[in-house]
């Protein structure tokens, strides 16, 4: 019966088209790409901050849950309604409100597609940097949301180094803006880098002022090929302790060459066991010092070639279409994006593979190497008890490796549901706690995406 009075409710807020109590329409709404499913009791589709102001405040009256959500590419179980609530989805906030070329920013509602943005302001010479593999489909205020990357990163950063200011509605419906139009400012706390990554939990993008990147005059490529992890990882850490930082710097272990190869005949050499696509960018004079440079870098003892590439289209398409090819080895993966020191990486893809041996698991393991990033994806039948049991006996090792190594349980997906009971391994009692009376100081009844980021002990 509360719920009736909720929806009734919610129904003379929004028209009609843009609330969903359907079961059948709520379905969509009701999982993210880490394929966890819980349905909500409606979704809604508000236009502008005032009716997101208007729906939260409804939800704190009935103690209703509130999942914000983008377009639903997360893999950590962000934008899934686990306890129920509502999803309010921002996907038709699209507008781009304006694109400043003087000042080198663009000032956007959160449901306007990364690529979108990237199409709108490169006619004026910019781009924005983060660029996750699902730029074509994923929402500005999802990038926001989980502090999203890419292979672009290790020279230019991950999304809250591109935002300048944000409006937002907090989880007692008051309207905030955080931030300014200017490259410095430094006026109170930085209220704009704590929102960004908080996955929906503080407060609901409605607006944010990115900073835009002169796109780059020239880009050029190169490839480096090796007989095993540990030569390929001890040359990634060779190139980043050079002068010249890779636009990308991507790393293929066996099993993503394999996959690659399968599907790809001739695009890669077949003695390989490890592979770096390595991108540089620049004035032509600097793409010349940056490739000498990272080539003699490349000259570590299991090097089988490093050479330029003069087209490495077809490869970036394949790197893109990899996740995808892990379901041709098992119907599922167990997909983590960890991230450890680059100078840690020969112990930390050496360890992969013997915790992949011990526990007799499929692994396939790419990435942002120049991040230290690395994409471990364990390959399992989910209809295979034993095999599941050994599989997540493996994960919990491969987290304690990874913080072992000053790393990190996640790079760029976030936390959401999926990485929620290891969270305490990695931040101390004392700092959790205080993340907890933040969370509440802007959601005092923990309505905003109830349950996420923190274990529940």
């Amino acid at each position: 019966m509360a719920n009736d009075a909720f929806l009734a409710s919610l129904q003379k807020l929004l028209p009609k088209d843009r609330v969903f109590t359907d079961p059948v329409d709520c379905y969509a709404y009701a999982y993210d790409n880490s394929r966890n499913y819980h349905s909500p009791i409606a979704v809604v589709f508000p236009l502008n901050t005032e009716e997101v102001a208007q729906v939260i405040q409804l939800c704190n009256q009935h103690t209703i849950p509130l999942i914000p959500r983008g377009r639903g590419t997360g893999t950590a179980g962000g934008s899934v309604p686990e306890i129920g609530g509502i999803v309010m989805s921002l996907e038709r906030m699209t507008h781009i409100i304006s694109v400043d070329g003087d000042n080198r920013m663009a000032i956007i509602e959160p449901g306007v597609l990364n690529q979108t943005l990237q199409d709108a302001v490169k006619s004026s010479g910019f781009f924005w940097p983060p660029d996750p593999s699902s730029a074509a489909y994923c929402s500005i205020g999802g990038n926001l949301a989980t502090c999203a990357a890419g292979p672009h990163a290790v020279k230019y950063g991950v999304a809250r180094d591109h935002v300048l200011g944000l409006k937002a509605v907090t989880g007692n419906g008051d309207v905030i803006k955080t931030g300014c139009y200017t490259s410095k400012g430094v006026v109170g706390y930085d209220l704009t880098r704590l929102i960004v990554g908080s996955e929906g939990t503080l407060a609901v993008i409605t607006e944010a002022t990115l900073k835009l990147t002169p796109l780059p005059k020239h880009t050029g490529g190169l490839t480096a090929e090796f007989v095993d992890t540990y030569s390929c990882a001890k040359a990634i850490a060779a190139i980043m302790a050079q002068p010249y930082t890779p636009s990308a710097l991507e790393f293929l272990d066996n099993g993503a060459l394999n996959l690659i190869r399968n599907k790809h005949k001739n695009l890669l050499p077949e003695n390989a066991k490890a592979y770096l696509m390595i991108e540089v960018d620049g004035s032509q004079q600097e793409i010349v010092e940056a490739t000498e440079a990272i080539l003699q870098a490349c000259q570590v003892e299991g090097l089988i070639e490093a050479k330029p590439a003069h087209d490495t289209k077809a490869l970036w398409a394949a790197r893109k279409a990899l996740s995808p090819l892990l379901k041709d080895i098992a119907p599922k993966k167990i997909n983590e994006d960890i991230a450890v020191p680059v100078s840690h990486l020969p112990e930390l893809l050496t360890g992969l593979e013997k915790l992949s041996a011990q526990y007799q698991i499929s692994n396939v393991n790419f990435g942002h190497a120049g991040n230290g990033n690395i994409h471990v994806n364990l390959l399992v039948n989910p209809d295979n008890a034993e095999e599941m049991q050994r599989a997540y006996a493996c994960l919990d090792e491969v987290f304690s490796l990874v913080l072992s190594l000053q790393g990190t349980l996640s790079g760029e997906h976030g936390v959401g549901m999926a990485k929620r009971p290891f969270v305490s391994r990695e931040i101390d009692a004392t700092t959790m706690q205080l993340m907890k009376q933040v969370k509440l100081t802007f959601d005092p009844n923990n309505i905003l995406n109830p349950g996420k980021l923190f274990p529940s002990n």
